[in-house]
């Protein structure tokens, strides 16, 4: 205990040592010294951390995200998914006479003749007996009904003209038949009421704030050091 009280002494003393210099000089010439020498230096590694971040999230926009554009990357969750007690199906919608190749999930923004593509994502389901329907909410009313069968392929692709029932909220419900246990899921959708998804998706959008915050900050940064008064000790011009 005595050597470690022995030896924190020393310590101390060695700080009090080294500051002592630092305090005893006055604080304008403590300043311009810190900025001389190491302003330099921090604003080098903050442009250079800059420059890292930017790096990095070029890199993040450029990866190829095509492919899990609806199903979503690993990890991430993906709201086009229906759960259907242990196994999964994926939804899609398209209007190809509307907008080509274009996916849609939640929001379907133009009416006309769509494709409501249902995907089984596991191969239990295809020796189960599956029942879809499509319903217009709130009434209930039915626009689309598929007999309860087993899909074999894994994929139902229903042909649902919207422009006979109108812009509105759909739902499309999922019903499992097995040994007489019923499984009822339910996925929400609307057309004709919403613009599609932001042509601009938050991978993308997110890292844009990051680098406009960034550069906001190194302007008022370097704004502010223009405006910074001479050192007292500087004789005056």
């Amino acid at each position: 205990m005595k050597e470690k009280m022995i030896l924190t002494s020393r310590i101390f003393q060695h700080i009090q040592r080294a500051i002592h210099p630092v305090c005893a000089q006055p604080y304008s010439s403590i300043r311009d010294k810190l900025s001389s020498s190491f302003m330099p230096d921090i604003l080098g590694f903050t442009h250079n951390k800059v420059h890292t971040i930017l790096s990095i999230l070029f890199l993040v926009l450029i990866l190829p995200s095509t492919a899990n554009a609806h199903r979503g990357a690993k990890g991430e969750v993906d709201t086009c998914r229906i759960s259907v007690g242990s196994e999964v199906i994926h939804f899609s919608a398209y209007t190809p006479t509307l907008s080509g190749g274009k996916s849609y999930c939640h929001i379907i923004p133009e009416i006309g003749l769509t494709d409501l593509v249902i995907d089984y994502e596991g191969k239990k389901l295809r020796h189960t007996t599956v029942e879809f329907e499509v319903t217009k909410e709130p009434e209930g009313s039915r626009v689309y009904y598929h007999n309860p069968e087993k899909i074999t392929k894994g994929s139902v692709d229903a042909k649902v003209d919207f422009s006979k029932f109108g812009a509105g909220n759909y739902l499309l419900h999922v019903t499992v038949l097995n040994k007489g246990e019923t499984i009822d899921s339910h996925l929400p959708f609307s057309v004709g009421l919403e613009a599609a998804e932001s042509v601009i998706p938050n991978k993308i959008l997110f890292p844009l704030i990051i680098i406009i915050i960034i550069f906001a900050a190194m302007f008022f940064m370097s704004k502010s050091n223009k405006k910074q008064p001479p050192s007292a000790n500087e004789p005056e011009a």
